[in-house]
């Protein structure tokens, strides 16, 4: 049994503002013929400020459309049926092209010189541009292939120019309500697609495809959108990464060196990889993204019910999975390594709250102390730290990848403590942002207080550090 992804995702969307049918959900106005309101046998029409185009005069003081005589203008202008058909306003049998065709013979039988005053070849209003819908239409097909999809996000790209030009005739000559030129353009082209491709919808949010068409080259550009999936991981080993870590010696560059035998990688290993190439694999994906909520070390395991995480696979091949089974193939792949549970749809607004999530998490912690301690007044002097504000400077080890900050975070609770010979372990549960490590050996005076301050600044030195639960939902 298949499950849908119903919210795939957007995002990186900004650009597409710039190009998106803004038509989408809109009511189209059609006005009935009300020629004899607006047309008067008495009234003479001059040409005013005219503008040329193609030979053929556009008369400013014409009436606008749906008047017998705007509609006689806007075809002897030379409008295309399309243009016809959208700035005329009158109701017809069919619509796009055909519906010119009938306005434009209802024009030629009322005026029999009318046909022959046409000069233009190129439409004023699109410049012949819905002639090209066909091969538009047919180069979208090309691109889109055997990707799967259901919805589509199409914007369309034209001149500056030719939209400025298009909306000042629309707007003197054309009727009330009548279609922008881009909208016009964009609905022509998804009624085709609709025609050629079942079980299609076209939106405005969280497309599976976004297609932008250059109306000035006709080129066609189809971003297939990537899809997500939440859920916790366990680390179960040390030495592993969370993501991919690039090699010191080639910095990943893509063929790689001796040193990483060719991978690019640092370590040939990662929880993102481990959990991500069998999703890929899955929905015949490009790559994938991993995105936590926060990181431990990768020295350290992360137990208990897990960190939450989002993965984002790019340009999938098909949007439709068992989560089941994929849960089961990544746990199959990644045994005794990394486990996941709770894997789940998700979108990309997930991704920003777990990347902004600030929920406490617990660990547990063992540490060895230079000189062994009385287990009473170690345990005393430890437990004074549960519940204290700690000041933290970045730490020395991560310095060089983190600005130079003085942190505070609480210290909500310490407890547990065990004292066996020179070494000590204990529970605590803190702040999100807490460097716990540095919370045991001070990081050289950094971190205050520290469990090396209230042993009378003993050298303590880890040994190893669990997460053991992140309290996050």
């Amino acid at each position: 049994m298949k499950e849908d992804n119903h919210e795939p995702d957007s995002e990186d969307e900004e650009s597409w503002a710039l190009y998106a049918d803004a038509s989408y959900g809109q009511s189209k106005v059609e006005i009935e013929d009300s020629s004899e309101a607006l047309e008067s046998d008495e009234e003479v029409w001059y040409d005013g400020d005219d503008f040329e185009f193609e030979g053929a005069t556009i008369n400013w003081d014409a009436p606008p459309c749906p008047a017998p005589l705007g509609i006689e203008h806007i075809i002897r202008i030379g409008c295309c049926n399309f243009c016809v058909q959208r700035l005329a306003g009158r109701r017809t049998a069919s619509k796009g092209e055909d519906g010119g065709k009938e306005i434009r013979k209802e024009a030629y039988q009322r005026n029999t010189e009318l046909e022959s005053t046409l000069k233009n070849d190129l439409c004023p209003m699109c410049e012949n541009l819905f002639d090209d819908v066909d091969n538009i239409v047919k180069r979208i097909i090309e691109k889109i292939g055997e990707v799967d999809h259901s919805t589509i996000q199409l914007g369309i790209h034209l001149p500056k120019d030719l939209v400025e030009e298009e909306d000042r005739i629309r707007s003197r000559h054309g009727s009330p309500g009548s279609a922008p030129l881009k909208p016009s353009f964009v609905n022509e082209i998804q009624s085709q697609l609709s025609n050629l491709i079942n079980d299609i919808t076209f939106v405005k949010e969280r497309p599976d495809l976004m297609i932008l068409v250059d109306g000035l080259t006709l080129m066609v550009d189809v971003d297939i959108r990537p899809v997500f999936m939440y859920g916790r991981y366990r680390k179960l080993i040390r030495n592993l990464p969370q993501t991919r870590w690039p090699c010191r010696a080639c910095r990943g560059r893509a063929e790689g060196c001796e040193s990483c035998n060719q991978t690019g990688l640092q370590y040939p290993e990662s929880v993102q990889d481990l959990i991500g190439e069998p999703i890929r694999i899955s929905l015949a994906a490009e790559d994938t993204s991993f995105h936590g909520m926060g990181r431990e070390d990768i020295d350290v395991r992360c137990l208990g019910t897990g960190r939450p995480f989002v993965i984002e696979i790019k340009k999938p091949g098909t949007r439709r999975a068992n989560l089941e089974e994929i849960q089961k193939a990544v746990n199959d792949n990644a045994e005794n390594k990394v486990e996941i549970n709770s894997l789940r749809w998700a979108n990309r607004k997930e991704v920003v709250k777990v990347k902004e999530s600030r929920s406490e998490k617990s660990y547990t912690i063992r540490f060895k102390v230079e000189e062994t301690p009385n287990e009473e007044e170690a345990i005393k002097a430890i437990s004074t730290l549960s519940g204290v504000e700690l000041s933290q400077e970045t730490p020395k080890r991560v310095a060089h990848r983190r600005a130079a900050k003085n942190r505070k975070r609480k210290v909500v609770s310490l407890s547990n403590i065990i004292v066996e010979g020179d070494e000590i372990q204990f529970s605590v549960r803190c702040e999100a942002g807490t460097y716990v490590k540095e919370l045991v050996h001070s990081d050289e005076g950094r971190t205050v207080p520290s469990v090396r301050s209230v042993l009378g600044d003993k050298e303590c030195t880890v040994l190893w550090l669990d997460v053991e639960d992140i309290h996050y939902e």
